[in-house]
């Protein structure tokens, strides 16, 4: 498990050294201009999209740990051609697979996470994945915005190359890891019998509570991470008048505030129904909403509204930190033995899909209705609240309530057998 949050962190610092400057380093320094660095962009959704697929049955066939590695090289080898790229083929290609590595990147690491934790210990693995994403990403961009200078190619390609080798480090660092298969919660549907190694993909749509997880899903990444770096950027900038370094702040209040309040909001939410700790994010987001919406509507001095921005990113942060416990357990929790992978890298593709469409609705609407915006995502946000009570309706009582597994034993009466003991060890 050490081994795996190492990994998150070098991926997560590799990536923070680049990708804030790969829209200046496409359009400006090689010269490929705004339409290129635009597609670049586009090409990292479209691979994850392609890529994500097929990368559920590949974890579950062979593994995650080889999809893991290969994902890394693939990753690395685009990380070095975007440095040394100078065509609009060549950048769009390496994009594609630096996109698609990032992607199936994800899961693959979740489901050994799964694999290395027990029901009792998932929240708190994921939670710290998370908070070392988030702390990786921090630095990564930190460091790299003083190591980066716009009139040179050369630092940028030392960037790439900084990023490449992060990827081929985290290589030789999984390349030892041997996970082991953790017992699942038992009374989940669909996880025994000769069947459960082979669930198809139509199975996968018949798991009700997991069709309605992917869709809270997807309302959550659109109304928060999909907005994050355009449609409340461009309502900040437009309606609220907020300078491009105070917007820069509200990023590092977000950023921060996911560091600094993690593990404390662990210990509140790990003891509660999964449920209702997303239920309480909804809330949470609306009143996030209501903030950014006095900061451009509330005709306030540019101080107030600054503040009033700033606190929304913070309070957005601390929404994600409730949910980095709760929603990647509970996606592992609803996956039938053996098929962690394929239900993760569906929820990666809910969120991708999620991130594509995000930007492309709040941009223009953050910029040029902000008064619209601002009411529909603030209802998007109590629609979050409706659909997690609606969720919690379809889940048995360990998925919403996992430590609920261990007391099980006592709760059926007389000694325990030797698998029971292993079961909810």
């Amino acid at each position: 498990m050490r081994r795996i949050h190492v990994g998150n962190a070098l991926s997560a610092f590799g990536l923070g050294f680049t990708v804030p400057y790969l829209y200046v380093y496409v359009a400006q320094v090689r010269e490929l201009g705004a339409v290129t660095a635009g597609l670049v962009l586009a090409v990292f959704a479209v691979a994850a999209l392609i890529a994500l697929p097929f990368a559920g049955r590949a974890i579950v066939r062979r593994g995650p740990l080889p999809v893991l590695l290969a994902t890394l090289v693939t990753a690395a080898l685009g990380a070095l051609g975007l440095g040394l790229a100078s065509t609009a083929t060549t950048v769009l290609s390496a994009a594609a697979a630096l996109g698609a590595g990032q992607a199936v990147m994800q899961p693959a690491l979740a489901t050994m996470i799964v694999d290395c934790s027990t029901a009792d210990t998932r929240s708190r693995a994921f939670a710290t994945q998370f908070f070392l994403q988030n702390l990786g990403l921090g630095v990564g961009g930190l460091i790299g915005g003083h190591l980066v200078d716009p009139t040179s190619a050369s630092s940028f390609t030392v960037l790439f190359a900084i990023e490449a080798a992060m990827f081929l480090l985290l290589v030789v660092v999984m390349s030892t890891v041997r996970t082991p298969h953790s017992p699942r919660i038992q009374d989940a549907p669909g996880r025994s019998g000769p069947q459960a190694g082979k669930v198809s993909r139509r199975q996968l749509l018949d798991n009700r509570a997991m069709v309605q997880l992917s869709v809270l899903g997807f309302v959550l990444f659109f109304a928060c991470y999909g907005q994050f770096e355009s449609g409340l950027s461009a309502y900040g900038v437009e309606a609220a008048g907020i300078s491009t370094s105070a917007l820069g702040t509200a990023l590092a209040a977000n950023t921060a505030m996911i560091v600094v309040a993690q593990f404390a909001v662990l210990k509140f939410v790990e003891r509660r129904r999964r449920s209702r700790v997303i239920a309480a994010v909804g809330l949470i987001w609306a009143v996030a909403w209501v903030v950014a919406g006095f900061a451009g509507l509330g005709h306030g001095s540019p101080e107030m509204a600054t503040a009033a921005f700033v606190s929304t990113y913070a309070l957005f942060g601390l929404g994600e930190a409730m949910l980095s416990p709760t929603v990647a357990p509970l996606v592992a929790d609803l996956a039938p033995e053996g098929m962690a992978g394929q239900y993760n890298s569906a929820f990666a593709l809910v969120k991708q899909l999620a991130l594509a469409i995000g930007p492309a609705v709040g941009g223009p609407m953050g910029a040029s209705l902000p008064a619209p915006y601002i009411v529909t995502f603030l209802l998007f946000s109590l629609g979050i609240t409706y659909l997690a009570v609606r969720l919690g309706r379809q889940l048995t009582a360990v998925q919403d309530q996992p430590w609920r597994a261990r007391s099980r034993v006592v709760a059926q009466g007389g000694p325990a057998t030797a698998g029971q003991t292993q079961a909810h060890a």
